[in-house]
């Protein structure tokens, strides 16, 4: 009989709850799950080899960015935020997102160019054939332009804005080119790279607005939860 896999065959460096976590993740965005799934920490940790304190921590840090419902004596669930919540969540993420650039306006170097290229190279492989993998690639994209401003604060702020966005997106959006996304992208850090910080405003304010406005009501049935998690733990190698 083969072994039972474990979070730790995965790399020994990496804390198991972080595997479970990126795991976990990847399912909610790709709408594995339903919104309202039950995620009983038994089932998944059994599923994933790993114990259930182990899934109560990274279904935490989920909760902690809104993809996950903690509800006292019922156990977690995927979130199911409503329209009205995605308007305010993308108001904010537009404010905090005109910020970031302000915040690298003559302060992007050539180190941190190279890096955010990297990214937009790594989407561009990623769109050919792996779209769920491109349209992750696209989100963190944000993330990592945050994280160069070197504020912990909004980057935090970000990070999580960007994950609540990913679920509105997940259950109201309509499919998008990440043809786009890399485009816009591109665009972007060329003006953030000869300092216009006009023009980046500019262009921030009308990607998130795009993004915005590809909501629209879609539905999606669930399926064993124990079937969808096998999929995503392949590519963790468990």
């Amino acid at each position: 009989m083969m072994p039972k896999p474990s979070a730790a065959n995965q790399n020994p460096s990496v804390p198991k709850s972080d595997v479970v976590y990126r795991i976990l993740k990847r399912a909610i965005l790709d709408q594995a799950f339903a919104a309202g799934t039950k995620l009983p920490e038994d089932s998944i940790g059994e599923r994933l080899g790993v114990s259930r304190t182990i899934v109560r921590q990274a279904l935490a840090r989920l909760n902690g960015e809104g993809l996950v419902e903690l509800r006292p004596n019922r156990g977690a669930c995927v979130s199911h935020p409503s329209v009205e919540d995605g308007h305010d969540i993308f108001v904010v993420r537009r404010a905090l997102e005109t910020l970031v650039v302000d915040s690298l306006i003559g302060r992007l170097t050539p180190p941190k160019i190279e890096a955010l290229e990297a990214h937009l190279d790594a989407e561009d492989k990623a769109r050919v054939g792996d779209p769920s993998t491109s349209i992750h690639l696209a989100g963190e994209f944000h993330v990592l332009l945050a994280r160069l401003t070197e504020n912990a604060i909004l980057s935090r702020y970000v990070t999580e804005l960007v994950s609540r966005s990913s679920m509105i997106l997940s259950l109201y959006g309509r499919p998008h080119s990440s043809d786009c996304a890399v485009s816009e992208h591109r665009t972007l850090i060329a003006a953030l790279a000869r300092n216009d910080r006009e023009k980046a405003r500019e262009l921030m304010g009308h990607h998130i607005e795009a993004i915005t406005v590809r909501a629209l009501l879609k539905s999606k049935g669930e399926d064993d939860l124990a079937h969808l998690l096998a999929a995503y733990a392949r590519e963790e190698g468990l």
